[in-house]
């Protein structure tokens, strides 16, 4: 895996992870019974950003070190992703054709 594969992996794994994480513990206007005028009930007026930004960040790089490390072991390959066969026989190992 080169670098900017790494860094794609991150990119993908910290976005998920922050959709995952940015509706916990919300608190709304509607919950704080402080509606302002023109906008919506379930609009956040508390959402400690920074602090999730800051959790997904810590729980991406565990997460990204585990499958950064079964994919550079070659725990689990594409090829034992290929459930109709579509990749052809696998090449040998270490050898040229000829």
């Amino acid at each position: 895996m080169g670098i900017t594969s790494a860094l794609v992996l991150f990119a993908v794994i910290w976005s998920l992870m922050f959709l995952i994480i940015l509706p916990i513990r919300v608190k709304t206007q509607g919950d704080l019974g402080e509606i302002v005028p023109g906008t919506h009930a379930g609009a956040p007026e508390v959402h400690n950003f920074g602090k999730k930004a800051k959790i997904c960040t810590v729980l991406s790089l565990i997460l990204w070190a585990i499958i950064s490390t079964i994919i550079l072991s070659e725990v689990i390959t594409v090829r034992d992703l290929d459930w109709f066969d579509r990749m052809g026989p696998a090449a040998p190992a270490g050898g040229t054709d000829g």
